[in-house]
């Protein structure tokens, strides 16, 4: 089994590096739509939120995946250049569609040259859909 290397928030890091190094590793969530159970929803999945990573043939951001708990969702791949061969976060969206009262999404990233590493819990609740509304 991998060890998987978590999220800190990065603001109770005092080391630079240190701060550079979790950023551009840690997956987030970004869900800019309420849920609406039944309806179609976009989570984007950002790798790195002030820090890019490298793109190089030997360190690159290999794939994301999206869970809802312990329920696996999706997967985007990467191979390395799809980022140009420069320092980027690599981003995917994904469209997922509520079929429950609450969400609690995570994402996973692996980079070939430091591992697995798990991004912070969003916790989300689903909106009921109006009657006739995307039933």
């Amino acid at each position: 089994m991998p060890k998987i290397n978590s999220y800190v928030d990065i603001s109770t890091i005092d080391k630079e590096a240190k701060r550079d190094f979790i950023d551009r590793h840690s997956p987030f969530v970004i869900v800019e739509d309420t849920p609406v159970k039944g309806q179609k929803l976009r989570v984007k999945v950002r790798v790195g939120q002030e820090y890019c990573h490298p793109d190089d043939f030997d360190h690159y951001i290999a794939w994301v995946q999206l869970w809802d708990g312990d329920t696996f969702l999706a997967q985007a791949n990467f191979v390395p250049g799809v980022q140009g061969n420069q320092c980027s976060q690599a981003e995917v969206d994904f469209y997922i569609v509520p079929t429950k009262k609450k969400l609690k999404l995570q994402a996973m990233s692996y980079c070939t040259k430091h591992g697995l590493w798990q991004g912070p819990e969003v916790e989300l609740e689903v909106q009921e859909a109006e009657a006739g509304v995307g039933a």
